[in-house]
This record gives structure tokens, sequence and C-alpha cells, in this order.
């Protein structure tokens, strides 16, 4: 993400046969990583990691038994009504219960990412130190010491506008999606055989006859309705992935790092700075992708 590339591109083919230049992916910069720093290299940034899942997931659970949205009463969970194997009498949520129910996740997600972005902050600066072997952030401890004296409190939301944008747009777009999908593509739309037959069993006319039928349709529709929920958010991340690689480059801009600075990254004024330089470079989307990384034409890379 920071435009840092150890190891050289080399000539291989794409799903489709043809010769490109593809980066190294996952397995080769652990390789490289092991052989750098050991087996220890790998797990750089793991302890303000787990701090801030351990802390996150209280906080959010906490927010989300309090929150409440628009005014109105308590709600279940915004997946309740996705979840397989839920009842069949409890009926499909409705755009006003998907609109608080998405509302209090916001909230809670919002909290949650508020408290802990100053580990998130260090766990994306323990990581950079490797680019240029530094040792500044050894601690979690230290490194909120650290952080406090050389950048004041604002250092430890570096990134923090971008991140919370992305997070919540994310959220929107899965949810009203699924939304969107399991009403009208699956409840009005699933039907089978010319859609004489409804998706909860029935019957059906053979040469005459009525003959009764109970497919486990039921339960299938609640998996489609769960991969829906999946499909859709992997397609919002993509979407906002933008969000994500400019609150890390802001994370550690300028942070004294040799991954902060040049030639790895300029130094940005604000956010809106990083996405409008990056923007130009056609760099929108450099590091979303683990494997087959194809190094594409006019975009900057920097590798020893």
């Amino acid at each position: 993400q920071v435009g840092y590339e150890p190891l050289p591109p080399t000539l291989g083919r794409n799903v489709f046969g043809r010769q490109v230049y593809q980066l190294p992916g996952l397995f080769a910069y652990a390789k490289h990583i092991v052989k750098v720093d050991g087996r220890a290299g790998l797990f750089k940034g793991l302890t303000p990691r787990l701090c801030s899942s351990a802390i996150g997931t209280v906080v959010h659970g906490k927010v989300l038994q309090g929150a409440v949205p628009f005014g109105g009463g308590g709600c279940s969970p915004l997946d309740a009504s996705f979840q397989p194997g839920a009842s069949k009498k409890e009926p499909v949520s409705s755009l006003e219960q998907v609109l608080k129910e998405t509302s209090r996740e916001m909230v809670a997600r919002s909290a949650a990412t508020l408290i802990t972005h100053p580990f998130h902050v260090i766990t994306l600066r323990c990581m950079v130190q490797f680019i240029g072997r530094e040792t500044k952030y050894s601690g979690t401890l230290s490194a909120f010491t650290t952080i406090y004296r050389e950048e004041g409190v604002l250092g430890f939301f570096a990134g923090l506008i971008p991140r919370l944008l992305g997070d919540i747009l994310s959220l929107w777009l899965c949810n009203m999606l699924a939304y969107l999908i399991n009403t009208y593509a699956l409840e009005n739309g699933g039907t089978i055989w010319g859609g004489r037959a409804p998706l909860w069993g029935g019957s059906v006319a053979l040469w005459g006859l009525k003959v009764p039928f109970l497919l486990p349709q039921v339960s299938t529709m609640a998996e489609m309705k769960s991969y829906s929920q999946a499909v859709t958010g992997f397609f919002a991340s993509m979407l906002t992935y933008p969000f994500v690689l400019v609150s890390n480059l802001m994370a550690v801009n300028n942070c004294g790092l040799a991954g902060g600075l040049l030639p790895y990254a300029p130094t940005y004024s604000s956010w809106l700075d990083c996405w409008s330089q990056l923007h130009r470079e056609g760099n929108m989307s450099r590091g979303n992708s683990l494997f087959f990384r194809k190094v594409p034409a006019g975009k900057r890379y920097v590798w020893e």
C-alpha cells in the first residue's frame, strides 16, 4: 500500500495466458520477511492489533445494546432477518427496519473505530518500520508515549476520517444491496417450474392429480440470503477500498519512518490531498490484491 516493493517484478502469465509483469504476492513476501527478520517479523504489530480487536468488540457490543435509532424502541441485531434457521413466521424486514438497524450498526461501528484507532495507527507503524529497519515503535506503551510527544493527541487519529467514511459507506452499501436482493430478487422472484410452485412448498398438478410436496426450500432461501449478504459485503469492500488505502497512508505519513517519506510517499497536507495524488497517479487500488499482482502501466512503485 505504501508503494514499497523490495522484490522486483517477474515475467508471468495472467489467467488468459498473456505474458505480463507481475509483482510478488503474499507467499513471496512472507518468505522475504522471514529471511530478513525471522518468523517474528511476520507478527509485527500483533499486540496492538489484538488490543484493538478486543476493545473494539466490547465497545461495539455496549453501544449496540444502548443505541436507539430515530427515537424508536429496541431492535434486534441487523443480520437477524438474514440468518439461516430463522423462524418462518418472522416477517421479512421492511425498508424502515433495515434503515433503523443499519443506523444502529453505524453508530456502534463508528464508536468502536474511534476508540480503537490509536491502536490501529500503532499497528501500521510497527509494520511499516520494516522498510527503513527502524525500531522507533518497539512496544505498544512506548509507542503511545512517542506519538504523544512528537505529534500530540491528533497523532493518534491520523487517517481516522477516511477510515470512518469508508466503514460507513461500506456498511450502507452492503445492507441496502442485500435488502434489495433479498426482497426483490429472492422473495418475489424465487419460483420453480415456471412459477407454478412457491418456494415454501405446496402442491403441483401432475397428470391432473394434485401431488403435495415439501422441499427444503425455506432453508435454501435462508442460505441464499446469507450468501447475498456475503457477496454484497465483498462488493462494498471493493468499492470503498480507496478509503482504506488513504487512511493507512495517512496513518504513517510523515511520522518519522522511512515508509512515510519520499521516495515511498510524499508529505500529504490532508487526506484529500493524498486522495487526489493517488487518483492522478492511478494508484487508487494499490495493494488491494494478495495474488496475481500485475504491474500496471504508468503506476509508480519503488523496489530495491
